[in-house]
This record gives structure tokens, sequence and C-alpha cells, in this order.
């Protein structure tokens, strides 16, 4: 697509985008004025669904009007409430049903997956995985291999991006990977990286991970929602995610868990159990010995938290409208529409010194900007002219346009406020 740096072109673009609509379904936080700002910020926190206070009123009134015996009757039982999720979270992320589960947050989640999936001997036991990966990983990683009796620094492998690169090339993880097979016991990456935004290559590290003989597991909190994922199909092991970034759910709220159906459907894959997992059809006899409901459901520990799951039922039913290929598609467009106006505007004002660290065709709708000594100057300057960007120590600007909800004329108005930017 030839872009242009015009409004004429941003409105004809919103005018030919079948998804515009969707825009109207959310809410804006607003300037003094009382006019929205331009949230770019959709891969920290997204917005709230203007349905979201329907479907927890609706469940507030099911409380109110059942008491305990809501888990059993009215519109949703709460008794498996989260089966209430499972089609339009196995639809998200490319899986059949019996393999998702919505339950806890997500490092829980995430320790709940390695206590199954990193199983270390004296001659197994190494981990590889992403160097500056979120910290909520790291720690997870590393109280796993100090739980087992190892030293991070020697059972960690970080893998860096080549000198003077920001990124990995997919082929040294895979290298990695392979110089190391006979050491490791698990391949844990990010699908998307939340420093740099790059989208990493989940079928092919899935692939040599097996290879090596080990299990491969993935952190998608800024996947799930972004990018069109095929987890089945890929073959990946286990993967997790939260549900409050790209999907729309609630600071703080659950997370989704994916579990490959040769696992799940194994009773002897190991787990730590709670008796919420336990069969459904025998859960209220309250017997000794730990039977697992099939699926991914037999990893749930306790029952559902309705109220918080209930706003991101609101939020998947949004994107089983939308399409996830559809919403997908439509980022194509507009991070290339920010790819463009990011570099246009640069050309343009020598006051705008960044580079752009997300590799293009290696992305979903982020676009991180490493910047200089005056970052933090530019990010202020943005969030003066009502640009929602995500600062990230120490000189990154995180943008993303998230095709629910923002427009090419957002993304042309923003290039107006990079145009005034100056250095006093």
């Amino acid at each position: 697509m030839n872009f242009a740096n015009t409004p004429a072109f941003a409105e004809e673009q919103d005018k030919a985008d079948a998804l515009a609509s969707y825009r109207n379904e959310f809410w804006f936080p607003t300037d003094e004025r009382g006019a929205p700002l331009i949230y770019l910020c959709g891969n920290s926190l997204g917005l709230q669904p203007k349905t979201a206070g329907q479907y927890l009123q609706s469940e507030l009134d099911e409380w109110q009007k059942w008491g305990v015996e809501g888990h059993f009757h009215g519109k949703k039982p709460w008794f498996h409430y989260h089966k209430f999720l499972t089609d339009n979270t196995a639809e998200l992320v490319g899986a059949q049903p019996h393999e998702v589960v919505v339950m806890n947050q997500l490092t829980v989640n995430l320790h709940l997956l390695m206590a199954s999936f990193y199983r270390p001997d004296e001659e197994r036991y190494k981990i590889i995985m992403e160097a500056g990966a979120f910290p909520s990983d790291m720690y997870a990683v590393q109280s796993q291999v100090e739980f087992h009796g190892f030293d991070y620094d020697d059972a960690v492998i970080e893998l860096k991006p080549r000198e003077g690169e920001h990124t990995l090339h997919t082929e040294d993880i895979i290298a990695a990977i392979e110089e190391h097979a006979d050491q490791l016991a698990l391949v844990f990456f990010s699908g998307v990286q939340y420093y740099t935004g790059q989208y990493f290559n989940i079928p092919a590290i899935t692939e040599a991970a097996h290879k090596a003989g080990v299990p491969a597991g993935f952190d998608l909190a800024h996947a799930a929602g972004n990018v069109a994922l095929k987890l089945h199909e890929w073959n990946v092991d286990f993967a997790a995610w939260c549900s409050y970034k790209y999907l729309n759910s609630g600071p703080g709220n659950v997370s989704g868990v994916f579990i490959h159906e040769r696992h799940s459907l194994n009773p002897e894959t190991p787990r730590l159990s709670g008796w919420w997992g336990y069969r459904e059809d025998k859960r209220f006899l309250m017997q000794r010995g730990y039977e697992p409901e099939p699926g991914a459901a037999g990893w749930q520990l306790s029952n559902a938290p309705v109220f918080g799951m209930a706003v991101h039922a609101a939020s998947l039913d949004i994107f089983h409208r939308a399409g996830m290929k559809n919403l997908a598609d439509k980022s194509k467009k507009l991070t290339g529409y920010l790819d463009f106006i990011l570099k246009d505007c640069r050309n343009q004002n020598p006051n705008l010194r960044f580079s752009i660290i997300t590799p293009d065709g290696e992305r979903g709708c982020q676009i991180s900007l490493l910047t200089d000594e005056n970052g933090k100057r530019l990010f202020d300057h943005l969030t003066k002219q009502g640009i929602v960007a995500d600062w990230r120590e120490p000189n990154v600007i995180r943008m993303a346009p998230v095709p629910l909800y923002n427009s090419f004329t957002d993304i042309w108005k923003l290039g107006q406020a990079l145009l005034t930017f100056t250095i006093s």
C-alpha cells in the first residue's frame, strides 16, 4: 500500500475499514475538556468495552437473586462458568476447546505450567529463554530452577541479540537449542517480546525444542489478541496469557491457559492439583485421590472468579464477532501506517532522533522507538498533545495501534504531534 501523510488519506482508510464501527464499543479516556485521547497503549492496558458493565451487572443480579444457588441455577451457573469462555478462547489462540481454560492470573498459571513441564534431572536441567524477558517471567523461572536446587546463572541460558542489534534472529535461537540439546529441560519464550515488540517464530522454536526432546512453552501476554495464533497446529506444549492488555478485560484480570491435548487429555501428566480441577461429575463427592477433569480444565485449582471472568467474556464476545484474522489483517495495515508516519515525521523534523527497533515482518501492532537523551522529553510532549503511549526505561517509547479501536486518523494525528516537537 502506498501511504500518505495527509488527513484525506487517513479518512479514506477509515471509511473503507470494515472494522471501524468497533471503535464505538469502547470507552476512551478524555482530556480536561472531555475530548477523547489518542490511545496507543493497549499493549499495556486495553480500553474498557462498553458492554463490560452489563456483563458484570448480570452476574451481580444473579448473586442477588440466587445466593449460593447461583452455582447451579441462573443464566450461567457458576459451577462451570469457565465453559462459557472456552469456545471464544480456543478460537482466539487457535486451539481445540478442551485445550484451553481461563483461570487465575498469568504468573500463577506459568508456575502451574512449569510445575508440569519443567521436570529437570542432573543432566537435563537447563532452560533457554530470551534475555531481557518481562521481569515476572525471569522471576518465575529463577524460582523454578532454584526450587529444584539449581543456580540461575548455570541453569538458565539467556539468548541476547547479536552485537549492535536489538532483536534475536530465529536461526540463532534454533542454533542455541541445538547446541545445548543434551542439557535442556525446557524452552520458554515470549510470543511477542514486551520491550522490542518482536514477534517470535513460535512454530520454528517449538519444532527445534521437540527435536531436542524438550517441551516448548510461551508467555503470550503481548501476543494473545494481537497476532493470529495457531497453538494446536504449531504443536506448542503449553502457553499462558493475561487478559488485560490486547484482550481489554480490566487491570489484573484473569489469565488464559493452553495445554496441548497430548498432555491435557493424559491424566498421568504431572500437575499441582486443586478441587476445581477434579472431575466435575464427582467433584462434590469429596473423595480422596485426584481424578482430573479431561483437558486443560484439569489444571484448575479454585472456583472461578466470576465477576472478573464476566468482564473478560464481554471482550471475548467482541473478538468473536470481529474475527481474529480480520483484526490481524487490519493490524498489518494500521501498524504499517504508523511505521510510515514515524519515519516521514523523522525526516521532516530534525529534532526527532529515534530508531525503530521492532523488526518489520516480525511484529504485531506494537512499534518500539529507541530514543536519545531527549526521549523522555519527547514522550512528555506527546502526552501533553493528548497521545497516550508507554515509556519504558531507559529510553524506549512503545506505541500500539490496536485494530479494534484505533483508527488511521489517530495515527495521522500522532504524526502532527511529532512534527511540533522541539528541543529548547
